[in-house]
């Protein structure tokens, strides 16, 4: 006689109760990521480029304007960054009718930009495609995407148009003002910036460096010294929200240390994205003592290079970290005595909001794309030395 007993409805209800929670589960962490995809797209990704870029032009459809959003976020800091910091002038005309597409191929072709389509995804998503005028234009390599775009706008004969890349240092933001239409001395802004505005008054800073907010700045040909450094310090304090001011004192740092410590890693981040993590490097040596041992701060401290014709020497010798500075990081202890650089948005983000990490090194990747690698332990960064 058999005697297998039949199970009961109550073990088979069970686990068909179990197959079902499951299935709840996975149908709920779906539709879980699917609404954080639909927010990165409608809300995160269209907001971090109207942080970056500017407000997008107001005849996008929204599908256009995330899009659009999208690519540029893609490009990273190419919209940015010259193509050639020592390029020379090209001359350079926009015909009659000519398309946004047109110009930026020849502008790539002329070797001006690096990226043709980086350059018509920006005019489209800020509309400049549309206030392109025709002429003839001077443009260098020197410049990045976004000022050429910005450059080739209709504007009036009387602007003035001013930009101050992030990372430069003042002599350099000086170096620029003859090409800018501005009737300001460079030595006369320098002597100047010794003197901040009393709208920077707040963050107590020894001269303008590290406040110098880059952007550009389009101005009347008639703006003087005085009204120019008002106008850049009420820049600074506009963009300096009080969420950041915030982050900062999370920190431990005040205003001043925390522009200073911005300036060192927006000099450091080749890729911006890496920031947050650089300041979180930076801020744990801080936190027990340890020398920051910067390269940008021996680059400040070393000046102009005339065999290269740069502010900014690299590589560096091992002689050159011995340099008597005061900016010397690997000799002094804690920050140097000022800003380095005038550090863009995202590096004061980086100081106010670091990644949480237990790195104390770091040091750049061996395949020379400009991405660090990073290590909690001297062991850690030893072994990554570059063979």
């Amino acid at each position: 006689m058999d005697q297998t007993q039949p199970r009961s409805p109550s073990r088979r209800n069970s686990k068909r109760s179990v197959k079902r929670y499951q299935l709840y589960f996975f149908l709920a962490a779906f539709i879980l990521f699917l609404l954080v995809c639909i927010f990165a797209f409608l809300y995160y990704i269209p907001a971090r480029a109207s942080l970056l870029f500017g407000p997008p032009a107001r005849g996008l459809s929204i599908p256009n304007r995330i899009e659009y959003s999208t690519r540029l976020l893609s490009y990273g800091d190419e919209l940015t960054t010259p193509l050639d910091l020592n390029g020379i002038d090209v001359d350079f005309r926009v015909e009659p009718g000519e398309s946004v597409f047109s110009i930026a191929d020849r502008l790539e072709g002329l070797s001006i930009i690096s990226n043709a389509q980086a350059f018509y995804d920006y005019c489209v998503y800020t509309g400049i495609d549309l206030t392109i005028q025709s002429g003839d234009f001077t443009l260098s390599p020197a410049q990045s995407i976004i000022d050429i775009a910005q450059s080739l706008q209709k504007f009036s004969p009387s602007d003035a148009v001013l930009t101050i890349l992030p990372g430069w240092r003042m002599e350099e933001i000086a170096a620029s003002l003859p090409t800018s239409g501005l009737l300001i001395e460079p030595d006369d802004f320098l002597a100047a910036a010794n003197d901040p505005p009393q709208v920077l008054a707040f963050a107590e800073p020894a001269s303008m460096e590290g406040f110098f907010f880059p952007d550009t700045y389009t101005l009347p040909r008639e703006t003087d010294l005085n009204q120019l450094l008002e106008i850049i310090g009420r820049n600074f304090t506009a963009k300096l929200t009080v969420d950041i001011q915030n982050g900062f004192t999370a920190q431990n740092l005040t205003v001043y240390q925390a522009v200073t410590l911005a300036s060192i890693v927006e000099r450091e981040a080749v890729h911006i994205e890496e920031a947050s993590v650089i300041a979180s490097v930076y801020l744990n040596r801080l936190a027990i003592g340890m020398k920051l041992d910067a390269d940008p701060t021996v680059q400040y401290a070393l000046g102009y290079q005339y065999d290269t014709s740069s502010w900014w020497k690299s590589p560096l010798a091992l002689t050159d970290l011995q340099v008597i500075s005061p900016y010397n990081t690997y000799l002094n202890p804690s920050l140097p005595p000022t800003p380095i650089s005038n550090p863009g948005i995202e590096a004061l983000l980086a100081v106010a909001y670091p990644q949480s990490s237990s790195y104390y090194f770091f040091r750049a990747a061996c395949d020379g794309s400009g991405y660090h690698v990073f290590s909690a332990t001297l062991e850690e960064q030893i072994a990554n030395e570059c063979p």
